[in-house]
């Protein structure tokens, strides 16, 4: 048995003004208030030195700190005093006026700064004030464990987090200014799981009445998604919990297995690549002139029920009903034809029967004129691949796909595949993944990479996050339509869902802007929901006015994703 370590973290939200010398009283007696309450860390929000009352860069190196500067020296001392560490957000003057970076101090016990995190990713009008860091990603050892530091938005796209994983980061350490629900709804939580490491967010709250209010809602949660402490969406709080740190260090997740041992560090080399190079740059920014371009999809949402024969009827059914509305694309769920647990028992079977309904799937593709989605087994020779087709209209194929990442049921039969690719086809690009590769962010920021405008998801929801975060995540990040269709019999208990890419337009709420909208259908039913894709969405890569998620990627720092895992 492990022993752990646990360590006492806590997350203190609060809303600085413009006095200086007041912030720093408020910053210490939150610390005052942690280390009474037995903590040995305590995270701050993003800016705690000083709010961004100005509107340029000048009135940024004006107001900025230096590192040793009052704010920075006075929480130093404070930390020595009360023998507690910190991670502090500060906004830091760069080396040339008017250069200014938002970052996070790690402050240990001692009062000695153990590393300066300079935010990579920026919140949209934060482009017009601030210099993005530039420095590697990594975590450092400290005598509360290995730990990484990021900021707010560095948590809306999957490296920063990523990288920080990769490096062995047990906790993340996060200082917020966010005035939307999404942190505390979704990246944070998000973050944690895809990573299983635990994640400790300190948010900003409150603010000038008359002014959209910072949002609160400061977590702690653990590798496994669940959250240990919440402070509320409105008033002054700090939160702690006990974090156990070798928990981070199991990265096996219930019926997905290692979630680092199973990526393809061999696949991701386009990660790597210049933001120029990649087929998605001809898609950064806004849509533009491109002119609306609308796409009808649908979960064709049945699965295994009473006898195969029964199933496959019900699904030629199902893509008969889609023509009949002008459905354009049709996803079938996850290994759709098999009874639970029939694939791994008999899989030599399973590809047989695979192949005959395969037929008749395309067969009916067609003479419905439809193009659907479906996964199946698949044999070559000795290899069987757990495989998704992407079927046109005249019953040709347009995409095979062979499952890269292979969770533990799949891994007991089957053979990984080497190849992520899109397919362009006359209603858009079309990317395909199966299954619990929507916990990958690998995954799907491949396929944005390749130009997908839609990407297909067959599955078989293990748990109702793979729905309500990473499949919501996938789309967010990566401003692309998701059309996940799921099995009947799901261990979340829920129904396909469409989550899509809302085109940034200005006016448009917050929530909208990094919380994208998901369509469901109802669990359990042999349901069609039919939903309406503009292309337009996908092709509108920006967040604001400012923020492109895909484009301000800095693959330079991003070779950690390629090099082969070890244990």
């Amino acid at each position: 048995m492990i022993r752990m370590t646990t360590v006492r973290f806590a997350a203190a939200q609060f809303y600085s003004g413009t006095d200086v010398a007041e912030n720093i009283a408020l910053t210490v007696r939150w610390l005052r208030a942690a280390a009474e309450a037995g903590a040995q860390v305590v995270v701050t929000p993003e800016n705690s030195n000083r709010v961004r009352d100005f509107t340029d860069r000048a009135g940024a190196w004006q107001h900025a700190e230096t590192l040793d500067g009052a704010y920075v020296t006075g929480v130093r001392r404070a930390c020595a005093d009360l023998g507690i560490a910190a991670a502090v957000g500060v906004d830091l003057r760069g080396e040339h006026e008017p250069d200014v970076h938002i970052c996070s101090v790690l402050i240990g016990s001692d009062g000695e700064i153990l590393k300066v995190h300079r935010k990579h990713i920026f919140w949209d009008y934060e482009y017009t004030l601030f210099v993005p860091g530039t420095e590697p990603v990594e975590a450092v050892d400290t005598p509360f464990g290995r730990v990484g530091l990021l900021m707010c938005a560095d948590g809306i796209v999957p490296e920063v987090p990523r990288l920080l994983a990769l490096d062995g980061a047990q906790v993340l350490l996060n200082s917020l200014n966010s005035r939307g629900p999404d942190e505390h709804r979704l990246h944070v939580p998000q973050r944690a799981l895809e990573n299983r490491v635990w994640h400790v967010s300190a948010n900003t709250v409150g603010g000038p009445a008359d002014a959209y209010p910072w949002m609160g809602g400061s977590q702690i949660v653990d590798p496994d998604g669940e959250t240990h402490a919440a402070a509320a969406e409105m008033g002054e709080e700090m939160v702690f919990a006990d974090v156990e740190l070798e928990r981070a260090d199991d990265k096996v997740a219930p019926g997905r297995g290692d979630l680092f041992a199973v990526r393809r560090p061999d696949l991701y080399g386009e990660l790597t690549w210049d933001v120029a190079d990649v087929p998605a740059a001809a898609m950064y920014g806004p849509a533009g002139e491109m002119p609306s371009h609308l796409v009808a999809v649908a979960p064709l949402q049945v699965s295994w029920f009473h006898n195969r024969e029964w199933t496959v009827t019900r699904a030629i059914g199902q893509i008969a009903y889609a023509a009949s509305r002008s459905i354009q694309l049709g996803v079938l769920p996850e290994m759709f034809c098999f009874e639970r647990g029939e694939v791994a028992r008999d899989p030599r079977e399973a590809a047989r029967v695979s192949a005959e309904v395969l037929q008749r799937l395309r067969d009916a593709a067609r003479q419905y004129r439809l193009h659907v989605v479906a996964n199946l087994v698949e044999s070559d020779g000795d290899a069987l691949y757990s495989t998704a087709w992407l079927i046109g209209p005249d019953g040709g194929d347009l995409l095979r796909y062979r499952r890269a990442h292979l969770d533990d049921a799949d891994a007991t039969w089957a053979v990984p595949g080497d190849d992520i690719a899109v397919a362009q086809t006359r209603i858009g690009r079309i990317g395909l993944m199966i299954g619990t590769e929507v916990w990958l962010p690998e995954m799907a920021r491949l396929l944005t990479l390749e130009g997908a405008e839609i990407i297909a998801h067959p599955t078989d929801w293990d748990r109702a996050e793979a729905a309500t975060t990473a499949a919501v995540q996938r789309t967010e990040e990566n401003r692309v339509h998701l059309v996940s269709s799921t099995r009947l019999d799901n261990a979340a208990g829920l129904g396909s869902q469409v989550v899509e890419s809302d085109e940034f337009v200005p006016g448009q709420p917050i929530a909208l802007m990094r919380f994208p909208t998901a369509w469901t259908c109802r669990h359990g039913f042999e349901e069609q929901m039919r939903v309406e894709l503009d292309l337009r969405g996908s092709n509108s890569k920006v967040q604001g006015h400012h923020l492109d998620p895909v484009a301000t990627r800095q693959p330079d720092l991003y070779r950690a994703f390629t090099r082969p895992h070890t244990k």
